[in-house]
């Protein structure tokens, strides 16, 4: 096999292991809010602990990406967020599970800024709107196979034994990573020459540490940030509470809960591989960077939003399950071409600016579900939390044409900008 496509591959299981690492809480809730006495608002606060660093690490994860490479920001993250997934299994009460759901966050808050830098340097630019579909389609599969995997784990053992195992899997994960992975890839003994040449050449080398200029790239990302947090709000709502709303909302046991929710999470692989895969033909088609990203990220916002609004006029189990799905498949187009603009954007700094744009999606995983555990509190409704969604779905679809992704952040145009000033006077 390709040296390219093992690096994809890791990158893929990676995806995959984190989003099981994150989400198995959402199915394990029923027993853990058993267990600890928990309310639906306490619920939602141990949710958001993971996004609390998670956000603090979205540009200095990347930013530590760009200096110190892929390779040994992976490698220290994930021994922290595999260590965190197994004393998530050994907490005692509110206070100890909020802090190792917070440590989760320490240790993933870089993973995916550092796989954009990685894939930076492995991918080749046609290619990068696929492969950001590819590996996000993996962590939707990670998704979809949790609430059946943890609910068999807590009827076989616990829910604390599930964090255990999965923690065991994140370890194993991180070993292969630093034994295998280079972050130039002509240090690679496996790479070929071929592939080499089908590679972008690497604009910085880790040991140069290059300077950020943080407020021109701000100023080009923030549209692409307001963006993501749009789609964040949705997937976090969905990630955390689905489970939940299955069975409190349809007195489902764990097990057809788990079963309903894994079959919405299925229609999100789907969604994260075409949305990439639509990206870039339509690029290679048109070679117009601007419609191969906006326009299938407009269709996605628009189509979670239309999915969404038979849920409160039919409340059959099935149908509800499929409008939801529906959603999520929309949602997720949106997932390859918004991965692939910071690298569009800003190829020298790709890791910080991917992180810039994550960290829109890391706030949303703060409000969206203290949010929705609020209101499931007060009002008793489950149906609310989905009507705020198509609120913001609206308005992700509006931001998404503020973004630039046919405009490279060029240091020479910038340069030659701040000339233009002084020559005037």
């Amino acid at each position: 096999m390709k040296a390219t496509n093992v690096v994809l591959a890791l990158l893929c299981a990676m995806y995959f292991i984190t989003y099981i690492d994150r989400v198995n809480v959402g199915t394990a809730a029923s027993g853990i809010q058993h267990d600890l006495h928990l309310s639906n608002t306490e619920l939602g606060l141990v949710f958001s602990a993971f996004a609390y660093p998670y956000l603090l690490f979205q540009i200095g994860g990347g930013w530590i990406a760009d200096r110190f490479g892929a390779r040994r920001t992976l490698f220290w993250g994930g021994l922290i967020w595999a260590a965190a997934t197994v004393g998530t299994g050994l907490v005692g009460g509110l206070g100890s599970l909020f802090l190792f759901r917070f440590l989760l966050g320490f240790g993933e808050g870089a993973t995916f800024p550092t796989a954009t830098r990685a894939m930076q340097s492995w991918v080749p630019k046609p290619k990068r709107g696929y492969a950001q579909g590819l590996t996000h389609a993996f962590s939707r599969l990670g998704t979809a196979v949790t609430p059946p995997v943890i609910a068999l784990l807590m009827v076989l053992f616990s829910w604390r034994l599930s964090f255990v195992i999965v923690g065991a899997v994140s370890f194993a994960w991180v070993l292969v990573w630093f034994w295998y992975f280079r972050d130039d890839p002509k240090e690679h003994p496996s790479i070929t020459s071929e592939e080499l040449h089908s590679l972008p050449p690497r604009p910085v080398l880790p040991s140069e540490k290059p300077k950020v200029p943080w407020g021109a790239l701000i100023r080009r990302i923030w549209p692409v940030t307001v963006t993501y947090f749009c789609y964040g709000w949705g997937l976090w709502l969905y990630l955390n509470w689905i489970p939940l709303f299955f069975k409190n909302n349809y007195h489902m046991n764990l097990q057809h809960s788990a079963l309903f929710s894994s079959s919405v999470f299925f229609a999100g692989v789907v969604g994260d591989t075409l949305g990439g895969m639509i990206s870039d033909g339509l690029l290679r088609a048109t070679g117009n960077v601007r419609l191969a990203r906006i326009g299938v990220i407009v269709v996605g916002f628009l189509g979670a939003l239309v999915s969404l609004v038979p849920i409160f006029f039919v409340h059959s189990t099935d149908t509800v399950a499929l409008c939801l799905a529906g959603a999520f498949f929309f949602g997720e187009l949106v997932i390859g071409p918004i991965w692939s603009v910071p690298m569009d954007i800003a190829p020298k700094y790709s890791g910080t600016a991917a992180g810039l744009m994550n960290s829109g999606s890391a706030f949303a995983a703060i409000v969206s579900p203290l949010t929705a555990g609020f209101v499931i509190d007060v009002t008793g409704n489950w149906y609310l939390p989905f009507l705020m969604t198509i609120a913001v779905l609206l308005l992700g679809a509006g931001c998404a044409f503020l973004m630039r992704p046919e405009q490279p952040f060029d240091e020479p145009l910038l340069s030659a900008a701040a000339v233009k000033p002084a020559a005037a006077e």
